[in-house]
């Protein structure tokens, strides 16, 4: 006998909508015909009632494929059942089947649910495909707040920053009311798009009184310090009614990439007085901090503390500890570091990488980049800047030009601008201006301030006017309160005795009131660490250390040893004031003060924050073999290991 089961009518949906319940109900009318009698044992034999059980139990315990065959069996699914098997198409990372359950979802009328939507675009964003997430945002009608914050942050990890910005404008104006979670997924974009919209969005939180979210106030510390604006991070962080590890750890993070590791090693203090114990995240800037100061002896007890609280298998720690033993100095211990590691990802690769490119063995960092390769870590981008760098610091121009082509050939990776700016590098040092003008001129994308810098400082090595004017009249429209690019060019003019051309670049420096970076360099004594600055009267031994470098000066030149280099001096004065100017370079002072208060026999460790000049290059070479010290000094761009008068650099940097 056949029944056929009438259903009750259904609410009108509003004009222009179409009705969620209309496949539903299409479905529980054809179903309902059926046999009335029958006894099946197959899988098809299971009660209807217990088909979302049986489906919601297939997707608990992964057995994806299974609760996908028994879906095609059950008339009914529910909202939780199909919950489930997005949250198992997400976990099996399977692609096909996702589209086969949002394919399903739809015909059983769920497409307007506004739970299911917000599953279905985290789970599409899971697997980068951002056009079916946004195709589940336009179809939805009621968009709640989690909609809105799913779609966000589906925006925000795929680099759709902007998008994210104009989405959030259109929210406001419609009178959505965001909360914490949106206010994170914003700021974030305005890292993404590069796009300084942060003080506005501070500016929300305070008015709808977020201020007190710690979630939210740690993300604004760390996009003001992604911004570069340190103050204001460290203006959210002190007026925090409550901080947790989170919180010191960007703050910590903050200092230790915009150049303050002082003030990070302060912070990192301050919170192990309120007895929180760092985690991994905080101990990787805390050793990046570290290894900015150039702090072998603070490194090493750091390196006991993660010995000592089992962070020693976290590969993000250990990459850190490399980088960090190779910048202060001590290679071998980051090597031994590196050997000891059980399992090595592309970071930790780079991290040797780069580390023998500092010291100048770009022979053993293409040996390291190619020894990564046949363990089969695929390179990344930042694998091909470390070893592109490290040729250009050992004059490698074949092999870099070489590794240059296999980036596509071989890896399919594009060059980027930070690539072009290494070849730049590469070729200008080796005084090969002219290639390195023609890759520019070649280039595909917009070259920037990296690749023209790169440019204006090997025409600074090799005082090419011409092309040094071509490279700055770029940089000063693109970067045109960067002191630093008009000082090279004053530099240039000062050799190639230009007076009047530095007179000029002076003037417009001024005009602009931008002023010149002072020279800063660090030493560690006694594991404590010390700053000396170029005009430093605050040391109290700065006496004692102007005193020493005039004696041992005077001593050099009455043996021969050394005449000062005053062509550096950008000054048109007599030459005993340029040479006076020359004696109270920070590195020398740093040279000194080691020399006064360290013993003897040990290595003397300097960190500076611009490049070394060639005249305390010059003097640094004869003061390692004239009081028979080892001196390490680390400038921006490499290590300098000084000993018996010579340079690790071979006089090339």
């Amino acid at each position: 006998m056949w029944t056929l089961v009438q259903t009750p009518p259904l609410p009108s949906p509003p004009c222009g909508v179409q009705n969620p319940y209309s496949s539903y109900r299409r479905r529980r009318i054809s179903i309902a015909f059926g046999h009335s009698t029958g006894n099946s044992k197959s899988i098809n034999s299971i009660s209807r009632c217990n088909y979302n059980d049986s489906i919601q139990s297939f997707c608990k315990k992964g057995q994806l494929k299974e609760a996908l065959q028994l879906l095609s069996q059950e008339p009914n699914p529910t909202q939780h059942t199909y919950e489930l098997l997005i949250l198992s198409c997400s976990e099996k990372h399977s692609f096909y089947d996702a589209l086969t359950v949002h394919r399903k979802l739809i015909d059983d009328g769920f497409e307007q649910d506004s739970f299911l939507a917000t599953k279905l675009i985290n789970m599409f964003s899971n697997f980068d495909s951002i056009d079916h997430a946004r195709q589940v945002f336009d179809k939805i009608y009621n968009r709640t707040i989690f909609i809105w914050n799913a779609f966000f942050r589906a925006l925000t990890l795929a680099g759709n920053g902007v998008e994210v910005l104009d989405l959030y404008r259109h929210m406001n104006a419609i009178g959505i009311q965001s909360d914490r979670f949106t206010y994170t997924y914003v700021l974030k974009a305005c890292v993404v798009a590069s796009i300084p919209k942060h003080k506005e969005i501070h500016a929300h939180i305070f008015r709808y009184s977020y201020h007190t979210h710690i979630h939210i106030m740690t993300t604004l510390i760390d996009v003001y310090a992604r911004f570069g604006s340190v103050q204001n991070a460290t203006c959210v962080f002190s007026q925090m009614p409550q901080k947790n590890m989170v919180s010191w750890s960007a703050m910590i993070a903050c200092y230790a990439k915009n150049g303050k590791p002082l003030e990070a090693f302060d912070v990192f203090r301050d919170m192990m007085t309120h007895v929180l114990l760092p985690n991994s995240v905080t101990m990787v800037s805390v050793v990046q901090a570290c290894a900015a100061l150039g702090a072998l002896e603070q490194g090493k007890l750091l390196h006991g503390y993660i010995l000592r609280n089992g962070l020693d298998s976290i590969l993000p720690v250990l990459s850190a500890l490399v980088t960090m033993y190779a910048r202060c100095g001590a290679l071998e211990l980051g090597r031994r570091v590196f050997d000891q590691m059980g399992k090595r990802d592309v970071v930790a690769w780079n991290s040797m990488i780069s580390s023998y490119g500092i010291h100048g063995f770009g022979a053993k960092a293409i040996e390291t980049f190619r020894e990564m390769i046949r363990h089969g870590v695929s390179p990344s981008p930042i694998s091909f800047v470390s070893v592109l760098g490290a040729c250009s610091h050992a004059g490698l121009v074949e092999e870099g030009k070489q590794l240059f082509d296999s980036m596509w050939k071989e890896h399919k990776i594009y060059p980027s601008v930070e690539h072009y700016a290494c070849m730049v590098d590469l070729l200008g040092r080796a005084n090969q201006l002219e290639e390195a003008a023609i890759i520019i001129q070649d280039m595909r994308i917009e070259p920037g301030p990296k690749v023209w810098g790169s440019l204006l400082g090997s025409c600074r090595i090799h005082c090419n006017v011409e092309l040094a004017e071509r490279a700055s009249r770029r940089l000063f429209e693109l970067e045109p309160t960067n002191a630093g690019n008009y000082v090279l060019l004053a530099d240039i003019y000062a050799e190639a005795k230009m007076w009047d051309e530095v007179k000029q670049v002076r003037k417009l420096l001024e005009a602009k009131g931008l002023r010149k970076v002072s020279g800063c360099s660090m030493i560690e004594v006694n594991r404590k660490i010390y700053s000396l600055q170029s005009v430093d009267e605050i040391n109290i031994q700065i006496e004692q250390i102007h005193a020493l470098l005039l004696k041992l000066s005077m001593e050099m030149r009455q043996n021969g040893m050394y005449v000062p280099d005053t062509r550096i001096v950008l000054y048109d004065l007599e030459e005993e004031e340029k040479e006076r100017i020359l004696l109270g370079h920070s590195e020398k002072l740093a040279v000194a003060f080691g020399l006064i208060n360290s013993s003897k026999g040990d290595p003397i460790r300097i960190s500076k924050n611009l490049r070394l000049c060639e005249d305390c290059h010059s003097f640094t070479k004869l003061i390692s073999k004239y009081t028979n010290r080892e001196i390490l000094v680390r400038d921006i761009n490499r290590f300098h290991h000084f000993t018996n008068g010579v340079c690790s650099c071979g006089d090339y940097w």
